[in-house]
C-alpha cells in the first residue's frame, strides 16, 4: 500500500532535477512497460503522472472516473502549493470513501479514520500529515529506497535464477529426446538386423527345399519322357505287325514298370512335405507387453540450489525459531532437520512423534507419526525421508499441496542416521552395525559393516559429494569415523570436548559440522578427519544440524522448544 505523500515530494523532486527527455514528467503507467511518454495530466488521488491516452481511460474508467484530475497547465498551481502535499488523498481500500490518513506502528498498517476506531483504538496512531512533513529529505526514505533496490537486486538475481534453470530444463529436454530418438535408432537397427537373420534363415530353408523339389521335378520329366517315347515304339511296332519287335519293347515296358526309380524320386518330397511358420520370441512379446517398455523419465534429484554454501569459518548467533505447536504433549527434541529447495524447513521431532514444517519461522504443518523419527534426507524439490527404528521402516513424505505421507520402505532393521547422494540413500543401522545403501524404490544395493561401532548409541552419517566417503558419528567413543563403502576405516577424530556427536554436515569444501548432543558444541573438523575446532558451544542436547543457501544460515536441532538459527557471516 502506497503511502500518501510521497509521489507529491517526488514531483517537486522531479521538476527541480529535470528529466534528460524534452519533457519534465513521464506517464508512469507506461514506465511500467518501459515506455517513456510525456505526461499530460496528474491524478491527485492516485499520485501518478498520465499521458493524454492514460488520462482519457483514467477519466472513464468506473473505479476512478471521479478522481482529481489535474491537467498540465494546472500543475504549475500545483507545484506553488507545497503546502498541498502534505494532504493525504488516496482513498481507503475498506472504506471506499474514506481517505487513508493514519498509520499504526504496531500493527504496521495503514487506513482511514474508520479503519483506526474499528480496529486500532488502543494503539498509538500517527497522523500521516503531521509524519509526512519533510520525509522526503529524511533518512527513513532513503532507508525504504535503499531496502527496495536491495529487494529489487534479490528479485533480479532470483528471476536470472530462474531463467537459468529454464534453459536448463530446455537443455534436459533436448538430452531427453536425442536420448530417446537414440534408444530408438539402437531399437529399430538391432531389430532391423534381427529380421534379417530370421529372414536369411527362412530364405535359406526356401532355397534347399526349392532345390529338393526341382531335383523330383527334373527326374520326373526324364521319366515321363522315357515312358511316352516306350508308348509311342509299342503303338508303331503293333501297328506295323512287327510282333517279334512288339515282344521286344513289351519286356522292355515291363522292366522299366518294375523299377524304383519313381519312387525314389518322390522319397525326397516328404522331407519337403512340412509346414513352417514363425514363433515370436517370447521375451520380447513379453516386454512388449508390458507398460512403459520403452523407458521412462527418470529424476536424479537435482535439487541442489546454483548457489553454493561456502567454507564456514564462524557461527554467530542469529536468533531462534519457536517449534512447538499446542498439540505437543512433550518437550521437543529435534533429532533431524533438512532444508528443501524450496526453502521450507522440515523437524523430526522424536519426543512428539511428528514431522513439523517451518516456512517463514512458523510452524506451518505437522504430521503425526506411528513411531518416533530419527533423522531425515532431502530426496528431491518436495520429497524427504524420515526414518523411523522402532518399526523398521524409512517414511518418503512430501510437501507438496500439503505435509503428508507418499510411501515406505521396509528395510526390516532398525534405522537411524540416513543421508541421500546421487540417487541412492544411506542409512546406518543397528544390530548389527551396517550401513545399508538403497535406492529410492527400496532395493538393497549394498550392505557396509560398521563393526567398531557398539549397538546401543544412535549412529548418524554424512556421505561425502563424491560418495567414496562415509562419516560415521561414534557416540559411544566420542569419535567421528570416516569409511569407505566395503567398510574398511580410513581415519578417526577425536576432540577433548568432542562429546557424544549425533548429527553432521558436509561442506561443500569436504569440511564437516558436528553436534555434540552431550555438552552441547559444535565442531568443524577437516574433510580427511586430522584437524578440528569448536565452533559453538552452550547449546542444550544439540542433535541435529542443517544449512539454506537462500538464507546463508545454519539451524541446529536441541532438546527444547527453540531451534537455533546461526548466520555464517
Amino acid at each position: 500500500m502506497a503511502v500518501s505523500g510521497r509521489k507529491q515530494v517526488d514531483l517537486l523532486g522531479s521538476e527541480a532535477a529535470g528529466s534528460a527527455e524534452d519533457f519534465d514528467h513521464c506517464c508512469e503507467p507506461c514506465l511500467t512497460t518501459d515506455q517513456r511518454i510525456e505526461a499530460h495530466g496528474f491524478c491527485g488521488t492516485c499520485q501518478e503522472y498520465l499521458c493524454g491516452t492514460c488520462l482519457d481511460c483514467h477519466k472513464k474508467a468506473k473505479l476512478s472516473r471521479n478522481h482529481n484530475i489535474l491537467y498540465k497547465d494546472e500543475l504549475d498551481k500545483l507545484h506553488s502549493k507545497q503546502q498541498s502535499y502534505n494532504e493525504c488523498t488516496e482513498l481507503c481500500s475498506a472504506h471506499k470513501k474514506e481517505i487513508i490518513k493514519f498509520y499504526c506502528p504496531s500493527h504496521k498498517e495503514l487506513g482511514c479514520n474508520d479503519c483506526m476506531t474499528l480496529g486500532h483504538r488502543t494503539c498509538k496512531i500517527e497522523y500521516i500529515p503531521d509524519k509526512c512533513r519533510g520525509i522526503a529529505d529524511g533518512k527513513e526514505f532513503d532507508n525504504v529506497m535503499q531496502k527496495l533496490s536491495g529487494k529489487l537486486k534479490e528479485a533480479e538475481k532470483i528471476s536470472q535464477m530462474a531463467k537459468e534453470r529454464s534453459n536448463d530444463i530446455n537443455e534436459c529436454n533436448k538430452e531427453i529426446i536425442k536420448a530417446i530418438t537414440e534408444f530408438r535408432k539402437e531399437i529399430n537397427d538391432r531389430l532391423d538386423q534381427m529380421q534379417q537373420d530370421v529372414s536369411r534363415t527362412a530364405g535359406a530353408i526356401k532355397t534347399k527345399n526349392n532345390r529338393t523339389v526341382q531335383k523330383v521335378l527334373d527326374e520326373c520329366a526324364s521319366m515321363i519322357s522315357d515312358i511316352k517315347r516306350m508308348q509311342s515304339k509299342l503303338d508303331i511296332s503293333k501297328s506295323n505287325n512287327q510282333n517279334s519287335q512288339l515282344y521286344i519293347d513289351m519286356k522292355r515296358a515291363e522292366s522299366t514298370l518294375k523299377s524304383d526309380e519313381l519312387n525314389d524320386a518322390e522319397y525326397p518330397l516328404i522331407n519337403t512335405n512340412m509346414h513352417y511358420s514363425f514363433e515370436q520370441n517370447s521375451d520380447l512379446e513379453s516386454l512388449l507387453s508390458k507398460t512403459m517398455v520403452f523407458g521412462e523419465i527418470v529424476s536424479h534429484s537435482c535439487y541442489e540450489s546454483t548457489q553454493k554454501m561456502k567454507s564456514v569459518d564462524c557461527l554467530i548467533v542469529k536468533g531462534v525459531i519457536n517449534d512447538k505447536t499446542s498439540s505437543d504433549t512433550k518437550e521437543c527434541n529435534i533429532t533431524g532437520c533438512a532444508v528443501l529447495n524450496t526453502n521450507k524447513l522440515v523437524l523430526a521431532d522424536r519426543n512428539n512423534k511428528k514431522v513439523k514444517l517451518i516456512e517463514n519461522r512458523l510452524v506451518q504443518e505437522e504430521k503425526a507419526l506411528a513411531s518416533r523419527p530419527i533423522d531425515i534426507a532431502v530426496l528431491s524439490q518436495d520429497l524427504f525421508a524420515v526414518t523411523m527404528p522402532q518399526i523398521k521402516e524409512i517414511v518418503v513424505m512430501t510437501t507438496d499441496d500439503k505435509l503428508s505421507c507418499d510411501r515406505s520402505i521396509k528395510v526390516n532393521r532398525k534405522c537411524y542416521g540416513i543421508d541421500f547422494n546421487q540417487d541412492c540413500l544411506y542409512v546406518t543401522c543397528l544390530h548389527p552395525p551396517s550401513v545399508i545403501v538403497l535406492n529410492t524404490q527400496g532395493d538393497i544395493l549394498n550392505n557396509i559393516p560398521l563393526t567398531f561401532l557398539t549397538s546401543y548409541y544412535i549412529p548418524y552419517i554424512a556421505v561425502s559429494k563424491d560418495s567414496k566417503l562415509l562419516y560415521i558419528s561414534d557416540h559411544n567413543n566420542n569419535s567421528v569415523v570416516s569409511v569407505s563403502l566395503q567398510g574398511e576405516v580410513i581415519a578417526t577424530y577425536k576432540h577433548t570436548n568432542l562429546s557424544g556427536p549425533w548429527g553432521m554436515l558436509v561442506l561443500d569444501d569436504g569440511s564437516l559440522l558436528v553436534c555434540c548432543s552431550d555438552n552441547g558444541t559444535i565442531h568443524k573438523v577437516n574433510g580427511d578427519l586430522k584437524q578440528g575446532s569448536i565452533m559453538c558451544e552452550g547449546l542444550t542436547c544439540a542433535s541435529s544440524i542443517c544449512y539454506s543457501v537462500h538464507h546463508d544460515e545454519v539451524y541446529v536441532g536441541c532438546l527444547g522448544i527453540n531451534l537455533k538459527v546461526f548466520s555464517t557471516k
